[in-house]
């Protein structure tokens, strides 16, 4: 086969197995053309869409994080903001639980002098009861003592003087027997 494929060649036939130089010279060309119109026209169309999306992918990124800061930012702020309030309750409960305990104190001391002055009135009101009795004791049993003594003795004791001395003796007899008699 080689020998035809010589032979032929010598004829000036063209042999397929053989490309022929000026194609070669040709195909090389228009695959430079082609390769230089992809470099200068679709690789940059390439790159720009690379780099676009890569911007776009670090633009999210960087959003993502500042985004997630602003959330930290955002929640350390309402815990400080929860725990300022957790505070401020206890010191209002701790203010009330005082205010309280003075409230009950004040009302124990205010019913505490009232009482003191209800059982000082009751006291006056009594002591002055005791004296109005007294008072109205003595009259009556004056009365009684000189009529029973006027009975007795069997002369009038309507002179004032003379009523009361008999009064002031029979209730001076009576306080004596009366403090004796307890003594006992």
């Amino acid at each position: 086969m080689t020998t035809e494929v010589l032979l032929a060649a010598a004829e000036g036939e063209h042999n397929p197995l053989v490309p022929v130089v000026s194609e070669i010279i040709l195909g090389a060309i228009i695959f430079a053309i082609v390769i230089y119109g992809i470099w200068k026209f679709v690789v940059p169309n390439f790159e720009k869409a690379y780099a676009e999306r890569t911007a776009a992918i670090e633009g999210g990124l960087n959003a993502a994080e500042t985004k997630q800061a602003e959330a930290d930012a955002k929640l350390a702020e309402l815990e400080q903001q929860l725990a300022d309030a957790r505070h401020e309750a206890a010191r209002i409960r701790e203010e009330a639980r005082e205010q309280g305990a003075a409230i009950v104190a004040e009302m124990r001391e205010q019913a505490n002098s009232e009482s003191e002055r209800i059982l000082e009135h009751g006291r006056t009101q009594i002591e002055a009861e005791r004296q109005q009795a007294v008072a109205s004791l003595r009259s009556e049993v004056g009365s009684l003592a000189t009529g029973l003594a006027g009975r007795i003795v069997g002369e009038s004791l309507e002179d004032d003087a003379r009523q009361s001395r008999v009064v002031e003796r029979f209730l001076a007899d009576l306080e004596t027997d009366g403090a004796g008699g307890t003594a006992n």
